[in-house]
């Protein structure tokens, strides 16, 4: 399979999905580990792939969604985007609303 058909198949297998460094149990940068603790806070099921342990993917994901950066949170198949982003919405309660709504689809 090739890599860009790989990132497809993740992000529409996974209605939250976020691209990192490290896993959730042990970031491998600050700005992934503020996006897992936001998404934590919401209290549902997400997936991850750690892109230090596939370098094809990070090298072809930031391409794929015009997004240079990692982490790089997916939900419902749409970028959301990087750590930032992910923590403001958290302030501001729409990552809850997002994030609730695709799990919800799949239960």
């Amino acid at each position: 399979m090739e890599t860009l058909d790989v990132i497809k198949d993740q992000i529409s297998s996974n209605p939250v999905l976020l691209y990192m460094k490290g896993s959730p149990q042990f970031p491998q940068c600050g700005f992934s580990a503020r996006a897992v603790e936001a998404l934590m806070t919401v209290g549902k099921p997400f997936a991850y792939v750690n892109i230090l342990e596939h370098p094809d993917i990070r090298a072809e994901l930031p391409k794929y969604a015009n997004w240079p950066t990692f982490p790089q949170l997916w939900v419902a198949g749409e970028l959301v985007g990087g750590s930032d982003i992910i923590l403001e919405m958290a302030q501001q309660g729409e990552l809850k609303t997002i994030v609730e709504e695709a799990a919800g689809q799949t239960e």
